[in-house]
C-alpha cells in the first residue's frame, strides 16, 4: 500500500499543501514591516480559541479563528494607538493567551492533555474531513487577499506615511493583515501546531530572500518552499515515527543553511560585478577640464583682472 491508499494521509497532505501555500504569503508581509513574531503572539491567543472550542463542544478550528482575530486587532489597535509598544503587547498576548488555553482546555469536559498538544504541535490523525473544509475555505480566503492586494499591502508595510500620502486606507488594510495573519495560524495549527507556525511563516522567506532581489520574486519563492518542505516533510512522518511540526521546521531550516552557504559565493560575485561596473564610469579628472582665459577690455572693466571661464573639455567615449 502507498502513502495515498490511507485517507488520513490524503487529508493531512492536502493540509500541508494548504499550510505550505498560505503560510509564507501571509509571512512575507509581517518579514517586510518587521513583524516576524507576531505569528507567535497569535498562536498563543488561538490556544484560548481552542481551549474554548472544547468548554463549548463546537468546532474548535472556528473558535480559535474568532478568538486569534479578535487578538490579531487588538494587537494592532495598541501598536498604532497606545503607548506601549509593540512588543509589550505581544508579551501579554504571549502568556495570557497561552495561560486562559490550559485553564479551558482543564475545564472543558472532554479537554485532556492528549488534545492540547495535538494542537500545540500538530497531529496527522486528527485531521478530520470537517477541518479539511474549514481549512480549504480558510485558505483561499487568505490567497485572495494576499495576492489580490499585493500592492497595497506591500505599500502599507513599506512606508505607511507614504501609503497615507497616496491616499490607501492604511488602518484598513494594516487590519485585514492582522485578521489574515490570524486565519493563517489557525489554519495551520492542525499540520505544524500553534508553537511552530511562525516559523513557517518566516523561515520560508529568509530562504527566498537569499535567492531573490524583488518582493514579488521573493514572494512567489517563499510560497514554492512552504509547500517543499510542507509535504516532504509530512509525507516523511509517514515513514519516519516523528511529529510532523518539528519535521517540517527542521527541515525549512536545513533549507535555508543549506541555502545560506550555496547562496554566499554568488553574492560576493554579484557584488564585485557591481563595483565593477560602477567602477567603468570615471569622474572627471583635473587633466579633462579646460580654462579660458578672457582678453582683458573684452566684457571687463580697465583695471580689472581677467575673468578665467572654466570649461569642462568634452570627453571622448571610449570604445567598446
Amino acid at each position: 500500500m502507498t502513502i495515498l491508499d490511507f485517507p488520513f494521509m490524503q487529508r493531512a497532505l492536502l493540509a500541508a499543501l494548504l499550510v505550505g501555500m498560505t503560510a509564507p504569503a501571509v509571512g512575507v508581509y509581517l518579514v517586510q514591516r518587521r513583524q516576524a513574531f507576531m505569528g507567535d503572539g497569535i498562536g498563543h491567543v488561538a490556544l484560548t480559541g481552542v481551549g474554548l472550542g472544547f468548554l463549548l463542544s463546537t468546532s474548535p478550528v472556528l473558535t480559535a479563528v474568532l478568538t486569534a482575530s479578535v487578538g490579531a486587532v487588538l494587537i494592532e489597535l495598541i501598536r498604532e494607538r497606545s503607548r506601549v509598544s509593540g512588543d509589550v503587547a505581544l508579551s501579554v498576548l504571549f502568556y495570557g493567551g497561552i495561560a486562559g488555553g490550559v485553564m479551558l482546555i482543564n475545564l472543558a469536559p472532554e479537554g485532556s492533555n492528549a488534545n492540547l498538544q495535538s494542537y500545540l504541535f500538530g497531529s496527522l490523525t486528527s485531521v478530520s474531513p470537517e477541518d479539511i473544509r474549514v481549512i480549504t475555505i480558510l485558505a483561499v480566503a487568505v490567497l485572495a487577499v494576499t495576492l489580490g492586494l499585493r500592492r497595497a499591502l506591500f505599500t502599507v508595510c513599506q512606508d505607511e506615511d507614504f501609503a497615507r500620502v497616496t491616499g490607501l486606507p492604511v488602518r484598513a488594510l494594516n487590519l485585514l493583515l492582522a485578521v489574515t495573519a490570524a486565519v493563517t495560524v489557525t489554519v495551520a495549527m492542525r499540520v505544524v501546531g500553534l508553537l511552530l507556525v511562525s516559523a513557517l511563516m518566516v523561515v520560508p522567506v529568509a530562504v527566498a530572500q537569499q535567492l531573490s532581489r524583488t518582493f514579488s520574486m521573493t514572494a512567489a519563492l517563499a510560497i514554492v518552499v512552504g509547500v517543499l518542505v510542507s509535504v516532504s516533510g509530512t509525507a516523511l512522518t509517514y515513514y519516519v515515527d516523528a511529529p510532523p511540526g518539528a519535521t517540517i521546521v527542521l527541515l525549512a531550516i536545513g533549507l535555508f543553511v543549506l541555502v545560506g552557504v550555496l547562496a554566499t559565493p554568488l553574492n560576493r560575485r554579484r557584488a564585485r560585478r557591481a563595483e565593477a561596473a560602477a567602477g567603468e564610469v570615471d569622474p572627471p579628472r583635473i587633466d579633462d577640464v579646460r580654462v579660458d582665459a578672457e582678453v582683458p577690455g573684452a566684457g571687463t572693466m580697465a583695471g580689472q583682472a581677467p575673468s578665467v571661464v572654466v570649461r569642462p573639455a568634452p570627453i571622448e567615449e571610449a570604445p567598446r
